[in-house]
């Protein structure tokens, strides 16, 4: 599916310069060095690559904002998984979503040799190549995605530098092994190689929003706030207020729960999420639980120990999910895309950490909005349980009563803000 809307875009609020926003700026010897021009040059037809999950994506939008403000006029599009596509298809910044076939470029290499398959690869390639895009930018960083910015002919790719040892280094923190190991360190499978310029980055202790970013950087976009407007479609918001209706909660306060995750090691208990669950529902908070299709079978289990639980596993899609957590008072998850969506929303949330770093993966600029365990082990960036020598303490020994208490501290300083001003007759 290309989405084609070449309409001019007007950011729902103007990121704000301030000091607290500002990214630093590249140091260290021996780093590759962007082209000069590129902060001075006027790209007509541009390609972004990001193609999946939703918490990436949705971290990458102050990208493509700042790249729509940098240029107004070009030809803007966005390679991306179907799957995501429906949460940036009505984004006045893009001009075209292309859709990314991930199941046939995840296939086997042989089986890519299948008639159907290789054509169907052949044309996105033919599709991207007759766009002459003068410039790419591949956030991904894998061989697929590097070999699909190759194949555009771009005269300008870029993308991040190999894994650099010095960049550990440049970490004042003592970082365990295994996560130096497995955690993203660089542009993978050597797909640095397909890049004309790539990212600098000073270190590795930098959030996925500021690397992005740095992109912009060498664009000539000066430093400010991330911008993470993205709209909402009207329909996704009328649905969640009919369902908020049936369920008796349009005047409720909400606790939305996303206790699903996509790795093994990432998932804290079902009966801790229970356990959260009850003692909102006591104080009259409706608590609805989200996830994917995938995570239904895990929804039931929170819901059967937490009876008055709404379940809506399955059932919304991601702008009616983005509706949902609008919504809320506030959101507890583990490392996960709702996690991610709901900071960018500017909503409250609570995010239980463990195999992952919170400095890299963490909801942004939310330090307070992390619990975790502190354990020697972690992080580790192990995705099977299977593979975890030490029991999984990291996310068992994360208990309810600390995240109830988290949430209650939370919901008592959103209390004591004022009160926006109501608008007056007249005025929007």
């Amino acid at each position: 599916m290309v989405l084609n809307r070449p309409v001019p875009f007007k950011p729902q609020a103007e990121a704000s310069a301030d000091a607290a926003g500002e990214l630093p700026r590249p140091q260290g010897a021996g780093l590759p060095v962007p082209s000069a021009d590129l902060a001075t040059r006027d790209f007509k037809r541009i390609l972004l690559i990001k193609l999946s999950a939703v918490g990436d994506v949705v971290q990458t939008i102050p990208l493509l904002n700042a790249l729509r403000r940098r240029y107004p006029d070009a030809r803007l599009d966005w390679l991306v998984t179907p799957a995501i596509a429906e949460l940036l298809a009505q984004h006045p910044a893009i001009s075209s979503l292309i859709e990314f076939p991930r199941e046939q470029w995840s296939a086997p290499f042989s089986t890519l040799l299948r008639p159907a398959l290789f054509l169907a690869a052949a044309r996105l390639i033919a599709k991207l190549r007759a766009a002459e895009y003068d410039l790419v930018l591949d956030l991904q960083g894998q061989l697929r995605t590097a070999v699909l910015a190759f194949a555009t002919g771009a005269p300008v790719r870029i993308g991040f530098d190999r894994p650099r040892a010095a960049l550990w280094n440049a970490s004042p923190r003592k970082i365990p092994a295994e996560a130096k190991r497995h955690a993203w360190q660089g542009a993978r499978e050597g797909s640095f190689l397909a890049y004309t310029d790539h990212i600098v980055l000073p270190t590795l202790d930098l959030h996925p929003v500021e690397r992005y970013l740095r992109a912009a950087q060498m664009l000539g976009i000066e430093g400010g706030a991330a911008d993470f407007s993205f709209p909402i479609p009207p329909e996704a918001a009328t649905r969640i207020d009919a369902l908020l209706d049936y369920y008796n909660l349009a005047k409720a306060k909400l606790l939305v729960i996303a206790p699903g995750s996509n790795w093994d090691t990432k998932q804290w208990r079902s009966d801790a999420f229970a356990e959260v669950a009850r003692h909102f529902l006591q104080k009259k908070f409706g608590v609805i639980l989200i996830g994917s299709q995938g995570e239904r079978a895990l929804c039931e289990q929170v819901a059967a120990l937490a009876p008055g639980a709404i379940d809506l596993a399955g059932e919304t899609t991601l702008p009616e999910l983005a509706a949902l957590l609008r919504r809320a008072n506030l959101c507890v998850s583990n490392d996960s895309g709702p996690m991610h969506m709901a900071a960018a929303l500017e909503r409250p949330v609570i995010g239980i950490f463990g195999p992952t770093d919170p400095v890299w993966a963490g909801p942004y600029r939310r330090a307070d909005a992390v619990l975790r365990a502190e354990v020697p082990c972690a992080p580790c960036y192990l995705r099977q349980l299977s593979r975890c020598p030490h029991g999984h303490v990291c996310m068992k020994d994360v208990a309810p009563r600390a995240v109830i208490e988290r949430a209650e501290q939370i919901l008592a300083a959103q209390s004591a803000r004022p009160k926006a001003p109501l608008p007056q007759p007249g005025r929007r």
